[in-house]
């Protein structure tokens, strides 16, 4: 089983490669994901909760795919994983690959809607009504998985504003259809304490089918309402209850429900507390790789461990992390810094802010320096090509001089250069003897032959 508290790992490991730990340690066990010891889920955006006549196994494999769609670095076109790692995201212990397609059918013909029309009147030409399909293709073959998002909903779901931390390890502990789609609906409104009045026939609509007793409120609260409310409370991270009222004055028929409800005290309740106040959850998880049993401590905390009291603890290990002084592990300095109260002084970070603007200064300075010596660099390059292009040029017109002449001026001109400074100095570099050079020699040598071209162009321009 993966290690419960590894302390002494200083690499930063991604939701993504702890899930994929995980479902290595835990797959040849036999063990479901709502037993890992470890927190898998991701932040999702509460645009997600508008998904309604979805069943169970379709809401868990969109979950899965969505979970690798969060937890890629980048964007893809298409999503490609091992089947039984997406098998294990979704609970889906079956080998039934019939029964799988089945599931993944129904989470293609799911769709989210939507629009501004009031439910009380009909559509006009100036409201907006936008659809989008939740999963787009899905491949099965040879123990993979692929499969494609709309890019529409791609930003929504690895990027998003308003969301929730929705846990893997809960919502697939799920049996009921009503209970995991009253969850969905009521996340968002945690940390509101209650969700609005909610008439009882949009309710019916949020698992998919039901039976037609359903219509009835007594056995609806019999069969569905009363076993899902009690699921919620026995599996998940928060606690449920609920009020109902009649909105006719003229009837006694139950049509509102208000849904009541808190975290708990427990470790999953206090991950999701922390993402739906801020980044902190990310951070503690993504940054500092906390364990479960450190996230435990917080949560036993949580009273006297506000949000305040957690950010000024990051802030003093980043800059401990930052001047070399943390030698071990980050997410054990961070729990000291949390127990101890460990904070910044403002001399601190008066010191860091001084150090950064005097670093972003010598930093802009030597980018001026190098710019400048990149300048002269170039310029002095620039010329030079300038010069070894000229003086191409006056060699080759020399030698067309050269070419030009009769042969007793030809036999003058080599006799002249052989003789003069340049010409001696290139002889005798090349070790060649000037009394035995002949026409056909020096022409017949590339090097000989520009040195010559020069002498020639000199002459002529004198």
């Amino acid at each position: 089983m993966a290690t419960d508290n590894p302390v002494e790992v200083n690499a930063r490991t991604t939701p993504r490669q702890m899930a994929l730990a995980l479902f290595e340690d835990m797959f040849d066990l036999g063990t479901p994901i709502s037993e890992a010891n470890r927190e898998i889920g991701y932040q999702r955006n509460n645009f997600f909760t508008e998904i309604v006549n979805m069943g169970l196994a379709a809401r868990r494999f969109l979950d899965a795919a969505y979970f690798i769609v969060a937890q890629e670095p980048e964007a893809r076109d298409q999503y490609d994983v091992e089947l039984n790692y997406f098998k294990w995201l979704m609970r889906y212990d079956s080998r039934n690959l019939k029964h799988l397609r089945t599931i993944a059918d129904e989470t293609q013909n799911a769709k989210i809607r939507v629009t501004n029309t009031p439910s009380d009147r009909e559509p006009a030409e100036d409201d907006i009504w936008v659809q989008v399909q939740l999963i787009g293709m899905v491949a099965l073959h040879r123990g993979r998985i692929r499969f494609d998002v709309h890019h529409s909903l791609i930003p929504h779901i690895r990027d998003p504003r308003k969301s929730h931390w929705l846990s893997l390890r809960i919502s697939t502990a799920f049996t009921r259809s009503l209970a995991r789609a009253i969850y969905d609906k009521v996340l968002p409104n945690v940390p509101d304490g209650r969700t609005d009045w909610i008439k009882l026939e949009e309710i019916r609509t949020w698992p998919g089918k039901m039976g037609a007793n359903a219509t009835i409120f007594k056995y609806f609260k019999r069969d569905w309402l009363e076993p899902a409310v009690q699921e919620i409370n026995e599996i998940s991270d928060i606690e449920l209850s609920y009020k109902t009222r009649t909105e006719s004055t003229s009837s006694k028929k139950v049509d509102r429900i208000q849904f009541v409800l808190k975290r708990k005290d427990t470790a999953d309740a206090v991950m999701a507390s922390l993402a739906d106040a801020s980044q902190i959850y990310k951070t503690l998880k993504d940054e500092f790789n906390l364990s479960t049993r450190q996230f435990t401590e917080i949560s036993e905390n949580r009273e006297t461990w506000s949000d305040d009291r957690i950010l000024q603890a990051i802030e003093y290990t980043r800059f401990k992390v930052n001047r070399g002084q943390v030698k071990k592990s980050p997410a054990g300095y961070l729990m000291k810094a949390l127990r101890d109260n460990w904070r910044m002084s403002e001399a601190e970070r008066t010191m860091v802010q001084v150090q950064t603007k005097l670093l972003t200064e010598e930093a802009e300075q030597e980018a001026v320096k190098t710019a400048v010596k990149t300048t002269v660099e170039h310029s002095v390059a620039s010329r030079d090509e300038e010069t070894r292009a000229r003086m191409n040029e006056e060699a080759r017109q020399g030698r067309e001089h050269f070419t030009a002449c009769d042969a007793k001026t030809r036999r003058e001109l080599i006799r002249a250069w052989v003789v003069s400074r340049e010409g001696k100095l290139v002889l005798r570099r090349m070790k060649l003897d000037a009394s035995a050079v002949s026409e056909e020699d020096i022409l017949a040598n590339q090097d000989l032959a520009w040195y010559l071209g020069q002498f020639v162009f000199g002459r002529i321009k004198t």
